[in-house]
C-alpha cells in the first residue's frame, strides 16, 4: 500500500499567501488603467476587426481604430424626434459608391453627384494619350469635401486631360473609378494618400 502525504498545513498557507500576492498584483495593474477622469473598456462582436489593417484616427494624446464589427448589434435602427440610432457601422459608414454624373461646368470647373457615402472626394487627372496603356490617372485634388473640384492648367499641345472622381467613406475606404467598356475595374495603382 503506498501512502500520500497530504501537505502540511504550513505549505498550503504558503500557496495560498503566494496567490494572494498575485492577485494583488493582477488588481493594481488594472486599477492603472482607470482614474476618475477615464475608464478602458473593451468590447468585441463576432471575433470582428483586424487591428492591424483597420483606419485610425487621432491626436497626439488619443487615437481611435476603426475596423470591420461584426453583425449589427441591433436588428432594426430606433429613432425619435431628436435622434436616429443605426443597428451597426452599415448605415452610417456605408461602402463608397461609384461617383456618377460628373460635368464640366466651366472650362476650369468641374462637378458631380454627391455620393452618399462620401467624407471626401479624390480627383485623379491623367493624359488622354495615356488611355489605351490603361492608365488611369494619377491623385491631382485629395481630400474634397464637397462635390466639385477646378484645374486652371492647361495640357500639352496636341493632348487633353482626362479625369475620374472617387468617393472616400467616413472610415477612409476608397470607392472605385469605374470600370472599363469590357465591364472590368479601372485600377487605382496609386490611390491619393
Amino acid at each position: 500500500m503506498r501512502r500520500h502525504s497530504l501537505p502540511t498545513l504550513h505549505s498550503v498557507g504558503r500557496i495560498l499567501a503566494a496567490l494572494a500576492l498575485a492577485a494583488g498584483a493582477a488588481m493594481t495593474s488594472a486599477r492603472a488603467q482607470q482614474s476618475a477622469s477615464f475608464s478602458l473598456t473593451e468590447w468585441t462582436f463576432n471575433a470582428g476587426g483586424d487591428p492591424l489593417n483597420g483606419t485610425s484616427a487621432g491626436s497626439v494624446s488619443w487615437k481611435v481604430k476603426l475596423d470591420a464589427v461584426g453583425d449589427a448589434v441591433l436588428g432594426v435602427g430606433q429613432a425619435s424626434g431628436s435622434f436616429h440610432m443605426d443597428g451597426g457601422f452599415v448605415d452610417v459608414y456605408a461602402p463608397p459608391g461609384e461617383v456618377a454624373n460628373q460635368i464640366f461646368t466651366s472650362a476650369t470647373s468641374m462637378s458631380w453627384a454627391r455620393e452618399r457615402s462620401a467624407g471626401k472626394y479624390e480627383v485623379y487627372r491623367g493624359l488622354i494619350s495615356g488611355l489605351p496603356g490603361g492608365g488611369f490617372g494619377s491623385c491631382f485634388q485629395s481630400g474634397l469635401g464637397n462635390p466639385g473640384a477646378t484645374d486652371a492648367g492647361t495640357p500639352p499641345l496636341g493632348d487633353g486631360w482626362f479625369y475620374f472622381v472617387t468617393a472616400r467613406n467616413r472610415i477612409g475606404e476608397e470607392g472605385v473609378k469605374g470600370y472599363t467598356t469590357a465591364g472590368a475595374v479601372r485600377t487605382n495603382a496609386a490611390p491619393c494618400p
